[in-house]
């Protein structure tokens, strides 16, 4: 069962099919734009070149950063890039200069330098204040801004059936955990893996047994986990 939004289904669902898998596309989330619209966003993305650092926590936030990114002309003055982890980096289209060598948040605070200057967290809508705090906390001045939002989604009936019946379940992000939580309890397939630290923490927050952590928290890192579970659960 892959829990992504539908919209990016796709690229985890073409991988377990190399490997033999079947993937069925349970879109429990759906990204949208935040409550305001994208208006944060936009008006903050407008001065970038004034910011000493960009830092993006997601895929998600990375990819409505991208075309302001992109659109700097060139010799304008970019900020420099940090992405909380490799998935996250690429999609900001330019070379990140910092990704923490655990791709959790609080290690991309730890890792991140002191310093005075200005710094912009595009994040989820609702996520916690932790980076924003963390980074603050290492003197910098930093805004915050909601860069998409998550809704949750309730599948058809006929998805239900198929879902507790699948040998496995994977999860990309705490949203999928809460949105599974929402429509199936604690239940789960024999084997659910988490893609990181942060998604096994949200579920075992509300109680979903999480049985192996990808070790390297990316879209190959999920599906090699799966394979070692399905292949040596032990």
């Amino acid at each position: 069962m892959v829990t992504r939004a539908a919209e990016q289904a796709e690229p985890l669902a073409a991988r377990l099919r190399a490997v033999g898998a079947e993937p069925v596309i349970v879109a429990l989330i759906e990204i949208v734009a935040p409550t305001d619209g994208g208006a944060g966003l936009a008006e903050a993305l407008g001065h970038l070149a004034d910011y000493d650092w960009l830092v993006v926590t997601s895929p998600n936030g990375a990819a409505r950063v991208r075309g302001a990114l992109a659109a700097l002309p060139a010799g304008t003055r970019r900020p420099r890039l940090a992405a909380v982890g490799t998935a996250t980096a690429s999609a900001l289209g330019a070379p990140a200069d910092l990704v923490p060598t655990e791709q959790i948040a609080d290690v991309l605070v730890a890792e991140f330098p002191s310093g005075m200057g200005s710094v912009l967290v595009a994040q989820a809508e609702g996520a916690g204040p932790e980076v924003g705090a963390g980074l603050a906390a290492k003197g910098w001045n930093v805004d915050v801004v909601a860069a998409y939002r998550t809704v949750l989604l309730v599948p058809s009936s006929g998805v239900l059936l198929q879902v507790l019946s699948a040998d496995a379940v994977l999860f990309a992000s705490g949203s999928a955990v809460r949105a599974w939580i929402r429509v199936f309890g604690t239940q789960t397939p024999p084997v659910a893996v988490a893609i990181g630290p942060s998604t096994a923490q949200v579920a075992a927050d509300l109680g979903l047994k999480i049985d192996a952590v990808a070790a390297d928290h990316s879209l190959d890192g999920l599906v090699g986990e799966l394979l070692l579970q399905l292949t040596d659960p032990h």
